[in-house]
């Protein structure tokens, strides 16, 4: 994963709507009414976030007749989680506590 794609996902989750909408997803797929009953947002504004997690690879969507579903992407997924726990903190000890 480079860096331009980790930026993306970052950018992405940097939004609290964003990052409950992955929260949401991550128990399976969801209907995109499913996940606008849960905020108090409009329908364009869920599109604009939805928008904004597939163009970084994070969320898939499909579409079954009107209606949007959508998962997470494993696979962005674990190659983002990867890339998080590759970071180290020098200094740190065993414990996982930093001096």
């Amino acid at each position: 994963m480079n860096a331009n794609e980790v930026a993306a996902i970052c950018k992405a989750l940097g939004d609290a709507n964003r990052l409950e909408i992955v929260q949401m997803l991550s128990d399976g797929e969801k209907c995109g009414c499913k996940i606008l009953e849960r905020f108090e947002i409009t329908q364009p504004t869920l599109s604009h976030h939805m928008k904004i997690l597939t163009a970084c690879g994070l969320v898939n969507d499909r579409k079954e007749g009107k209606w949007h579903h959508y998962s997470l992407n494993c696979e962005t997924l674990m190659n983002y989680k990867h890339f998080i726990e590759s970071l180290t903190c020098v200094g740190c000890v065993e414990d996982g506590c930093c001096k």
